[in-house]
């Protein structure tokens, strides 16, 4: 039984409940740098040093409710402060270390947040915007070993001079938790206030749809500032006591696939992006590692193109389940997954508890095959309970008693939802709905192409006329040939509707860092607007 006496705390379930269950010798974090050399961190210790990092923060003075920010890469003191914060009850955020300093300015001042958790390489970035953050109290770095002046305090003093024992104050599911923010195409980013109670979301789904047992070995390549890296790569498998690997090195397939091999990984999640770049390697590479400890992958962030699928099944003979959620849902809501048959492209079927619909624009239900918002019926336990701030836009997200992800779906008469794209991405053109993705799809089976990218764009005769974006695999140029290819395949896969008015080849397709294709940064750049937040655009 997850909650025991009412104990809702996210950090508690996934720290001290596990010492309490007998698992504190058990490794909890495996810890492998850039350079490979392994650190190894049992439940015990991951329980005495969040707890520190909670003395820490009540030591400066941190309260229930105040909003403290870790603005790191992955490294272990992420993790250490990520769960310390939330045993104090105070609300967890996350951001990417590559943000700059109008991104961090957006989000601290919003959310009012007390301190921060950064390393030195990091502080000028804070130092310059912190006249315009008046409740900002503290700065702690992880790599200073003296405090200095005006707040800014050495980690490893702070955590030296703190007791590991810390008694986690009875925690409510209502208590606020972790805030993730979101980027919009307009406007400020939105931040997403999570509750404790989402842990009995997280952790079944982790049970049931990623499939992780007690015993698994489990890797998931998420940043923690992505919701995928706190509700799967933190509170999911910790809340399962689970063994994860967390690795301090960016994509290389070679040492990835040691990481697979080496630490025996038994689950691994991951992105398409990372899948769609592997696919781009020799398959002799792959041939040199011995998966056998790996039962399955699970895939997050924009749908599985087809293609992956069968890439994975013919060269790595393994499965590959795609996941569907949204920091707003907080956990995985509709997922292809163990004991279902994979239908490649597709979302999958709702997870058990999740009754999703597709509607119209006019609120009408609709049937099988027909296209319309996908929404969810409210009331699942990782909802989020609301946008920081912002209460005319939360309640924008619900109409007619369901909320509505601003995704385009339909789903099939075997109960399979199919992801057609964001409400502002589908493609009319000539009368004739289009999704991106289906035409992306295509792309990538055309044998030069590495990855794409499609749009919309305005036509004065057919509304909107169909722009692809190219990245070719090394050797290949965007000849006059390959265009024609390219349009005799998507004429004859698809239709004729379906072919690219335009086509152009750019280095790489721009994606932000959950592996998502951000088609209104396209859109924006083809059109010469100003595309918005891309703060959270990969480099």
């Amino acid at each position: 039984m997850l909650i025991e006496n009412g104990q809702y705390n996210i950090g508690d379930i996934c720290t001290s409940r596990q010492c309490r269950l007998g698992r504190g010798d058990r490794v909890a974090m495996r810890w492998l740098t850039p350079g490979m050399e392994r650190r190894d961190y049992t439940f015990n210790e991951l329980d005495g040093l969040s707890g520190r990092f909670a003395n820490v923060l009540a030591s400066l003075g941190v309260g229930a409710g105040e909003v403290f920010f870790t603005y790191l890469p992955k490294q272990p003191e992420q993790f250490v402060a990520f769960l310390g914060a939330l045993k104090l009850t105070a609300v967890a955020g996350t951001l990417f270390s590559n943000f700059g300093e109008e991104a961090l300015l957006d989000r601290l001042a919003d959310a009012r947040a007390c301190g921060i958790i950064t390393k030195k390489s990091l502080l000028r970035k804070i130092i310059r915007i912190r006249p315009q953050l008046p409740d900002l109290r503290f700065i702690i770095l992880v790599d200073s070993d003296d405090h200095q002046a005006d707040g800014i305090f050495s980690y490893s003093r702070l955590m030296a001079e703190a007791s590991p024992a810390f008694v986690t104050p009875l925690t409510p599911a209502d208590a606020p938790s972790v805030l993730h923010y979101t980027s919009g195409s307009t406007g400020k980013p939105k931040g997403v206030l999570h509750r404790h109670g989402a842990v009995t979301m997280i952790n079944s789904t982790a049970q049931l749809v990623l499939g992780l047992r007690e015993d698994d070995v489990y890797w998931c390549t998420a940043d923690q500032g992505w919701v995928t890296g706190t509700s799967y790569g933190i509170i999911g498998p910790w809340s399962m006591g689970v063994t994860q690997v967390h690795f301090g090195g960016g994509y290389a397939a070679e040492q990835w696939f040691e990481i697979l091999e080496r630490e025996e990984v038994s689950v691994w999640y991951t992105a398409p992006t990372a899948l769609r770049m592997l696919m781009r390697e020799e398959p002799l590479l792959f041939a040199r590692f011995d998966l056998g400890m790996l039962r399955h992958i699970c895939s997050v962030g924009e749908p599985l193109n087809p293609e992956v699928i069968h890439w994975a099944r013919r060269v790595l003979a393994k499965e590959v389940y795609d996941t569907w959620f949204q920091t707003e849902t907080g956990a995985i809501m509709i997922a292809n997954r163990p004991g279902i048959p994979v239908k490649p492209g597709s979302m999958g079927k709702p997870v058990d508890g999740i009754e999703a619909v597709v509607i119209s624009t006019e609120g009408e239900l609709l049937g099988s095959g027909q296209q319309g918002d996908l929404c969810l019926k409210p009331g699942w336990a990782s909802m989020f309970s609301s946008y920081l701030n912002n209460a005319g836009a939360y309640a924008s997200k619900f109409r007619n008693g369901f909320y509505c992800t601003g995704d385009v779906a339909y789903r099939d008469t075997d109960g399979y939802f199919w992801f057609v794209g964001r409400s502002d991405d589908v493609i009319n053109t000539a009368g004739h709905l289009i999704s991106p993705f289906e035409i992306e799809s295509a792309l990538i089976e055309v044998h030069e192409v590495a990855e794409a990218g499609v749009i919309g764009a305005p036509d004065e005769l057919l509304y909107e006329k169909v722009v692809a974006f190219v990245s070719l695999h090394l050797g290949y140029a965007l000849t006059d040939e390959l265009q024609l290819k390219i349009r005799l395949h998507l004429a004859n896969k698809l239709s004729s509707v379906a072919t690219p008015h335009e086509i152009h080849c750019l280095e790489r397709i721009p994606k932000n860092k959950s592996g998502k294709i951000m088609r209104r940064y396209l859109k924006a750049t083809y059109l010469g607007q100003d595309a918005g937040d891309i703060s959270t655009m990969e480099e």
